[in-house]
């Protein structure tokens, strides 16, 4: 029997468990084949709806759904922590202490976390809306906000869904207009580099959309730390800026299973960007946020990657010579204010095309929120 072990339920690890039961079911039926995903959270995660919370369009309980309602049948799902691997014995061990796995193939999908703690004064001077948390805290003082300046703050690069911050500032700018309170606020949004985004066709697009609604833009600046006191953000750069609500993109690191391990230094999983495969291990493979690939950290990109990932493994055990191959595919909807949205696809070594925003791509992002469950299960 050839036993497959995904560990991490987010998109990738869901959509690749998914997507494994689909093309090896004659293979698990006849018992040759084992896929198992093994997670510690029993509710699988949808974040961009968090986006919507802090803007009193959903609640979090929306964005959670028991991973075990969105998993084939054929797939063992086991409710655990992973603390080790041992890449040699291809062996996994649990947080209880007493479970084990055995593995043949190892795909590794456990995502990013936020450590704002690696700014002093982030965590208590600064908002975010990447959990739930966060999120509800971000609603109920963006609610209170009636004036002042509002800082959005890009701490962390690479972060998860890397359009996010330009989407909460344009938001912003369009609900402060609807509750005539845009004139008693100033939007300041920041970035550490010479630009307003990462790509240069996005910043392109952005920056005069920014200008146009009168969002102050302040870039090469890097907060070293937040004085929640005196309400002020002090820059690597040597600069301060004063702020009456601060939303931070805070920075992320990957799991300490993967430094533990040996498979990356920094908690990111260095990759072959075409096949996936990891470098440190034979037979490990990462995806999502996990994989240490030159593209943006995105849940399509997860998706697209878990695809490919399931095709390699499928030939592999076959045993046919994989030839799929990841091609940095990201698909990204941009929300440019409260009704309007853009849409954007790129590939390794190919600039993203931004089009121009309308209400159509923003009712399509609203509906894709909707059917996201049916990715996860791998129908779409």
């Amino acid at each position: 029997m050839k036993r497959i072990a995904i560990v991490g339920g987010g998109t990738g690890g869901t959509v690749l468990a998914n997507r494994l039961a689909d093309e090896l079911g004659p293979e698990i039926d006849a018992g040759d084949v084992e896929v198992t995903l093994v997670t510690d959270d029993p509710d699988h995660v949808y974040k961009p709806l968090y986006l919507y919370v802090a803007f009193g369009k959903r609640e979090v309980q929306e964005a959670r759904r028991p991973i075990s309602e969105l998993l084939d049948s054929r797939v063992e799902l086991r409710i655990n922590r992973v603390v080790s691997i041992d890449t040699d014995e291809k062996r996994l061990s649990c947080q209880d202490g007493g479970t084990t796995l055995d593995y043949d193939y190892l795909v590794l999908s456990t995502g990013a976390k936020l450590t704002p703690e690696d700014v002093p004064g982030l965590k208590e001077g600064g908002h975010h809306f990447y959990g739930p948390d966060g999120a509800e805290a971000l609603r109920d003082d963006l609610a209170a906000f009636t004036g002042g300046h509002l800082v959005l703050s890009v701490i962390g690069v690479p972060h998860m869904c890397p359009a996010a911050p330009l989407e909460f500032v344009f938001m912003a700018d369009d609900w402060l207009r609807e509750r005539g309170r845009r004139e008693d606020v100033e939007i300041t949004y920041t970035y550490p580099i010479g630009r307003a985004h990462g790509l240069e066709s996005i910043a392109e697009w952005a920056t005069p959309e920014l200008e146009k609604r009168d969002i102050n833009v302040e870039t090469f600046f890097n907060a070293d730390e937040v004085d929640p006191e005196e309400k002020v953000i002090r820059t690597m750069e040597g600069t301060e800026m004063d702020y009456d609500l601060l939303v931070a993109i805070p920075p992320h690191s990957g799991d300490d299973l993967i430094k533990e391990s040996g498979l990356g230094d920094d908690g990111w999983v260095p990759v072959d960007k075409e096949t996936l495969e990891a470098d440190a291990a034979a037979d490990v493979y990462a995806i999502g946020d996990t994989a240490d690939v030159p593209t943006s950290k995105a849940g399509s990109v997860a998706h697209y990657e878990a695809g490919v990932v399931a095709d390699r493994l499928a030939s592999r055990i076959r045993g046919h010579t994989p030839t799929a191959r990841f091609d940095g595919k990201t698909v990204c909807f941009i929300e440019s204010g409260m009704d309007e949205a853009t849409f954007v696809e790129f590939e390794y070594g190919r600039q993203p095309t931004v089009r121009d925003p309308s209400k159509f791509v923003h009712w399509a992002k609203l509906s894709y929120n909707e059917s996201y469950w049916l990715t996860a299960r791998g129908l779409l």
